[in-house]
């Protein structure tokens, strides 16, 4: 943990890059305006009236007043994402999808910092969001579904992108000190400016949380440096560096026979495995060059590094035994731009990727057998795995008539891995000895040395019609895909067969309308999804690698002015994810509701600017009920949580805020699930309270 004196020491090294111009103009985002610019979705500016599908995004402004300790509280106003929380900076995400959980579960989306995954592919963490520096974004993308052909592996059910701030064009400095509940302190601040043909910014945060739970606490600190520079020639360079440190003692699940239990504040406060922690480090660097042919053209080039290290304790199994993880990757994203007489554009392009990573699991608890399963004290897994990624994709917009655009894609992804296990092969002890339970197995199953080489294509089709100035259109279909995780091939178990597994493919389709009637802004999209070789973890801890899963449902953004000072905003989801398939040894019946998948997800946010000075902002949070097993007989009745936020600019230079978390004092867990026969609760924080000041000199 880092004391509060350390709050301002940060430590970082590297570049990133962004796909938007450096000084461009602050547009509103609080609306879902037809002439609004997004950039995921071809990693370029796009109007959302040109855009085949859907593309949510959270403003600069509404980050700055939510002010989040998580990126949860960020997200939740985003159609269609369901963000659990677990201790600390822990999270599994849901987008278009139940919350997906276990091995499978973190290649299911795909997390980016200004377009650059956050983590190699192969190599995702379902705790992947916290190491982005969402306290200084720019703006947070969502886009709900597989992406555009510019993406691939991970980017199954969707994909988050965190764009960072850029500089400013007059001297900025900001500090902004928080206080709160349960010893929470919080400190941050960015300098920016511009000077001739250069920008800089550099931003940083640091989060020490004392924790209300037993054994709990955390630090966490980010640093972003960003630096723009325009040449002569009219070629564009942005650098952006990363880097991200936390430090966190974890209180795990709290098990229970009461499906209740979460209404019990002292049980909820203790932590049955004081020993539980997560360390975590990472540094990022980009830079995108931009240059413009002599025809207009666009090539851009954008080289990056990354290298992310982890070590915790596995608290959610039995074993809890420590894994150590870590990854280094060089990588080259290569596009050239081209807009064709007639409207259309072409883009093509090539990622090209290069990671050497590791992973190393140890059981420090005596060797034991529990579920039918033998589990072995000592290491279960000690492996080395290099893998290489070849992506070439095209992607074109068309536009076919006046009021008619199409777009089409298609992207081949290559991915290779070169696995080297550092321990004996099988189901026995590490040094090749039977498993203590002999003749019976143990259940960590250790793959010998191999190769395994994985060729997707994901093909993409769009259309968008222009009803008027007011109103659009848009159908989609497209197909994603993930290669197998490293851990999905090579940390097996016992019933399983080594190299039984094939690439992870979801088709998807897609109706929606945007646009504006009278004062209100909106957009409603209705989708319907097949996913095939789904990867998941049942309820007894087994590894199930042929699933096949449904997702339907329909997600509806609102925004509009009530009165002269205030406006309304709600985001509605409804969604229907079942089993596609049966699996008795699993419980696992076709047609039967997917563990955590929400049908009703709800946010709605009352804001009233007070005075051109003072914005107020009271926020209710939907979720509904859910089921805690593949059998559904199990679940978790859901919650309605209260928010209420407000900053006030006192002078030009100060401007102070606060924060009340859930007001009613709501009893109710972050996340709830059943697994190795128990209820298993995440408690969510009872009424807490945040004040602070952001001070610019």
């Amino acid at each position: 943990m880092f004391s509060k004196k350390q709050l301002t020491f940060m430590v970082a090294a590297a570049a990133t890059t962004i796909w938007q111009p450096a000084f461009a103009e602050d547009t509103s985002e609080d609306d879902i305006s037809l002439g609004e610019m997004v950039v995921t979705g071809t990693r370029s500016e796009t109007s959302l009236r040109e855009l085949a599908g859907n593309t949510g995004k959270v403003s600069e402004q509404e980050i700055d007043l939510i002010n989040a300790d998580h990126i949860e509280e960020t997200l939740a106003r985003v159609s269609g994402v369901n963000i659990q929380r677990g201790n600390g900076a822990e999270s599994l995400v849901a987008i278009r999808s139940p919350v997906l959980t276990g091995p499978g579960a973190a290649g299911a989306f795909l997390f980016m910092e200004d377009g650059i995954p956050l983590r190699a592919a192969g190599f995702a963490n379902n705790n992947g969001l916290a190491e982005a520096d969402y306290e200084w974004a720019d703006s947070i993308e969502v886009v709900r579904g597989p992406g555009s052909a510019l993406y691939g592996s991970n980017a199954v059910h969707g994909l988050i992108n965190v764009l960072s701030r850029p500089p400013s064009l007059d001297l900025e400095r900001i500090l902004d000190v928080t206080v709160g509940s349960d010893d929470l302190y919080k400190l941050k601040g960015t300098v920016s400016d511009t000077v001739g043909k250069h920008g800089y910014r550099v931003s940083f945060s640091g989060t020490d949380f004392g924790g209300w739970r037993d054994d709990e606490e955390y630090g966490q600190q980010k640093i972003t440096a960003r630096h723009d520079y325009y040449a002569d020639n009219g070629d564009t360079f942005t650098t952006v560096f990363s880097a991200f440190n936390l430090n966190q003692e974890t209180a795990g699940f709290v098990e229970s026979d009461d499906e209740k239990a979460y209404e019990d504040t002292s049980l909820m406060k203790t932590n049955d495995d004081p020993d539980a922690f997560r360390d975590w480090h990472s540094v990022r660097l980009h830079t995108r060059w931009d240059h413009v042919m002599a025809n207009g053209d666009i090539l851009s080039i954008t080289p990056y590094f990354r290298d992310n290290r982890m070590k915790f304790r596995q608290h959610y199994l039995p074993s809890r035994a420590i894994e150590e993880n870590e990854h280094t990757s060089l990588g080259t994203q290569i596009a050239y731009y081209m807009d064709l007489d007639g409207g259309h554009k072409v883009i093509f392009g090539t990622d090209l990727e290069y990671t050497d990573g590791s992973l190393k699991e140890t059981q420090q608890r005596a060797s034991y057998t529990a579920f039918g399963k033998n589990r072995q004290q000592g290491t279960h897994y000690d492996y080395d795995v290099v893998a290489t990624t070849i992506a070439p994709y095209v992607h074109a917009e068309w536009q076919l008539a006046e009021k008619w655009r199409a777009t089409t894609g298609l992207r081949f992804e290559h991915v290779n891995y070169d696995y080297d296990n550092n321990v004996a092969s099988g189901t026995g002890e590490a040094d090749g000895s039977p498993c203590f339970a002999s003749p019976s197995e143990c259940l960590y199953l250790r793959p010998g040395n191999r190769e395994d080489t994985f060729n997707d294509w994901s093909p993409k089709l769009g259309i968008v019609y222009a009803l008027n100035q007011d109103h659009s259109l848009f159908a989609n279909y497209s197909r994603g895909n993930r290669a197998p995780q490293t851990t999905d091939l090579y940390r097996l178990q016992n019933q399983q067969t080594v190299g039984d597994m094939d690439s992870e493919k979801l088709d998807s389709i897609e109706v929606g309308s945007r646009g504006t009637v009278a004062i209100i802004d909106y957009e409603v999209s209705l989708f319907y999804m097949k996913k095939r070789n789904f990867f998941f973890r049942d309820s007894d801890g087994l590894n199930v690698t042929d699933g096949k899963t449904k997702h339907r449902g329909v997600e509806v953004a609102l925004s509009m002015p009530l009165f002269e000072q205030f406006d309304l905003a709600v985001n509605y989801t409804y969604a229907k994810h079942t089993y596609d398939f049966t699996n008795t040894a699993s419980e696992v019946l076709s047609g039967n509701e997917i563990d955590t998948a929400p049908r009703h997800i709800a946010n709605v946010r009352l804001g009233w600017d007070v005075n051109p000075r003072s914005r107020a902002e009271l926020e209710w949070q939907h979720m509904g009920d859910y089921y805690l097993d593949p059998s559904n007989e199990h679940k978790y009745d859901g919650h309605d949580l209260l928010n209420l936020r407000v900053e006030t600019k006192v002078t030009e230079k100060l401007t102070l805020h606060g924060q009340v978390k859930n007001i009613l004092n709501e009893e109710y867990a972050d996340r709830a699930d059943y697994a190795f026969g128990s209820y298993r609760f995440f408690p969510g924080q009872k009424r807490n309270f945040q004040i602070g000041a952001s001070y610019s000199f």
